[in-house]
C-alpha cells in the first residue's frame, strides 16, 4: 500500500501556431500534483517557455480544489493571462479535470 498523499495528473492541449512553445514541445501540457484526500492542487508546472509564465500560472492554480471544479480558475486566467496560450491553458486544465473525474469514480 502506498503512503503517497498526492497524485500527479497531466492535461494536454494544442498550442496556436507561431508560439515558441509550439516549436519546442508541439503540444501544451500542464502537470499538477494534487492532494488525494481533498483534491487541492499543491504544485504545478507546464510547457510554457518562460519561467515567469510558468510561475504565474502556478500561483493561479495552487490552492484550487479539483473537487470544486475549475470555473473560478478559468475566469481568473481569462482576466489576468493575456498570452496566446490562454485557450490552450484552459483546454489542458479541462483535460486534466476529466482525468481527475475518472479517477474519482
Amino acid at each position: 500500500m502506498t503512503k503517497q498523499k498526492t497524485i500527479m495528473i497531466v492535461g494536454h492541449s494544442n498550442l496556436p501556431q507561431g508560439m515558441a512553445a509550439k516549436s519546442l514541445f508541439g503540444t501544451f501540457a500542464i502537470v499538477i500534483e494534487v492532494d488525494k484526500k481533498y483534491g487541492v492542487i499543491v504544485k504545478s508546472s507546464c510547457t510554457l517557455v518562460t519561467q515567469q509564465a510558468q510561475d504565474f500560472l502556478d500561483t493561479i492554480l495552487v490552492g484550487s480544489s479539483l473537487k470544486d471544479g475549475l470555473e473560478e480558475v478559468f475566469s481568473e486566467i481569462k482576466a489576468v493571462y493575456h498570452g496566446a496560450a490562454q485557450n490552450a491553458i484552459i483546454a489542458a486544465l479541462k483535460d486534466l479535470l476529466r482525468t481527475y473525474s475518472n479517477l474519482s469514480k
